[in-house]
């Protein structure tokens, strides 16, 4: 989520164990340092021995259950600035059972830089009717999560990067390594900061480039796609594609929206929570002046839950009103589909036109029923409506309803998604404070796309 606003960070790449450098098949930072060799291993790797990876993001979802032999969990994750991502040296990977016989979904947790903030990463993987798998979205290539893939008993036979944003670019390239035949798609338009860099410096090589609605991809009579491919909004342009497996009637995105369950994900540990749910620095400055209590934070399911409060909001909003209670307003962004406030407010408003001509081409062309994104809960059963009634804010932008006339359903949906895309203003404070100070330092451009109010 993070690295999908406009001022995000395309950085650095992967150091796995072992890994040395004078194998051509292995890379730091696209091979430029070859003949390094680092052997790292974990401190004791039993203590992450495990017999069950199992979760479900949602009431509809089918866990299964799987074993790795000895855990595997240790990942080396090295990036660079301004955003590196953690954990840095272990990550737990959950796989669940989406659609049976069919998809799976694959999570870790991610960590935000050194700070108590995290929310969970998603790799879906889909079995296609050749017997193969089609992977998007890769995540770290721990043993476990490799081990958890080869458990489906099918080959890899695509690897698919959906988007330019750096959290979800990082793992694709050694995690392609443990799979070398496997064919591999990219967005189109690939961009890095603060240097623009190509996609051989994050180990990506031989890749190829997805066009829009292209109907000669290998996958093409069973997934479907559709680019948002923006005009530049600051430092570089939005890029996001969107799928829709026609077998299970599933539309795949990344970030263009999000459904927040209102527990924490089982791959964000209890450590996170608990750290997140301590009275620190960012808790005091959000008090509103309150008396912020010096008090140890006990495990319990209380303060797990405070956590993923805190942690939501921090995510979503930046700088939240007040930390200290943050009950009322993590109520009123759970339980829905709904725009992230970010990458509605640095992103999506930037590009109405191009957002909205995109959204109504996936609404008009998929009849879809439930939503896989790659961050927060999934699947989402959501139809179109609810599709739509999160992009209702575009309405207000663009000064027009939806270009054909709506059924029922749909218009009571849209109606009722102003509240669905109904951010607290308190909240948004600092976000807006961002996006103005962004675009009188240039960095965002105020409108690139669309007609004035």
């Amino acid at each position: 989520m993070v690295a999908a606003v406009t001022v995000c960070s395309q950085k650095s790449t992967i150091l796995q164990n072992p890994i040395c450098l004078r194998d051509p098949n292995s890379s730091l930072l696209g091979g430029s340092l070859k003949g390094l060799c680092l052997q790292l291993k974990p401190r004791n790797r039993r203590r992450d021995a495990i017999s069950l990876v199992v979760a479900s993001a949602s009431p509809t979802t089918t866990p299964t259950r799987a074993t790795t032999n000895g855990g595997g969990r240790f990942y080396f994750n090295f990036t660079g600035f301004p955003f590196p991502l953690g954990p840095f040296l272990n990550r737990r990977t959950i796989r669940t059972e989406a659609v049976k016989g069919c998809i799976w979904l694959f999570e870790q947790e991610q960590a935000l830089g050194f700070s108590s903030v995290s929310t969970n990463i998603r790799m879906t993987v889909i079995k296609l009717k050749s017997g193969g798998l089609w992977v998007h979205a890769p995540i770290a290539p721990t043993e476990e999560c490799i081990q958890l893939v080869k458990e489906l008993g099918a080959p890899v036979e695509y690897i698919v990067l959906p988007t330019f944003a750096y959290e979800h670019k990082i793992f694709v390239g050694p995690f392609s390594r443990k799979f070398p035949r496997a064919q591999i798609w990219v967005a189109p338009r690939q961009w890095s900061w603060p240097l623009n860099l190509p996609l051989e410096f994050f180990g990506i090589f031989r890749a190829k480039v997805l066009k829009d609605e292209d109907l000669s991809t290998p996958w093409a009579a069973e997934i479907e796609h559709k680019i948002l491919s923006s005009p530049e909004v600051g430092i570089g342009p939005y890029v996001e594609v969107a799928f829709y497996h026609k077998r299970s009637r599933t539309l795949l995105v990344t970030d263009a929206v999000i459904f927040v369950p209102r527990q924490p994900p089982e791959c964000i540990s209890k450590e996170s929570l608990l750290a997140s749910a301590k009275n620190g620095l960012a808790v005091k400055i959000l008090s509103k002046g309150k008396e912020v209590p010096e008090e140890p934070v006990v495990d319990n399911k209380k303060n797990r839950q405070k956590g993923w409060e805190r942690m939501v909001l921090q995510i979503l909003f930046l700088g939240p009103s007040n930390l200290l209670e943050p009950k009322a307003s993590f109520a009123q962004m759970s339980q829905k589909l709904i725009v992230s406030p970010i990458v509605k407010t640095l992103v999506f408003s930037k590009v109405p036109e191009k957002v909205r001509d995109w959204i109504d081409s996936i609404a008009q062309d998929w009849r879809f029923k439930r939503i896989i994104p790659a961050h927060f809960s999934a699947p989402v059963n959501a139809s179109r409506s609810d599709f739509l009634a999160a992009f209702a804010f575009l309405d207000d932008q663009l000064g027009e309803r939806y270009g054909t006339w709506p059924s029922l359903s749909l218009l009571f949906t849209s109606l009722m998604g102003k509240a669905a895309s109904y951010f607290p203003p308190d909240d948004m404070k600092t976000l807006s404070s961002l996006d103005q100070f962004l675009v009188s330092v240039g960095a965002v451009k105020k409108t690139v796309s669309g007609r004035k109010r």
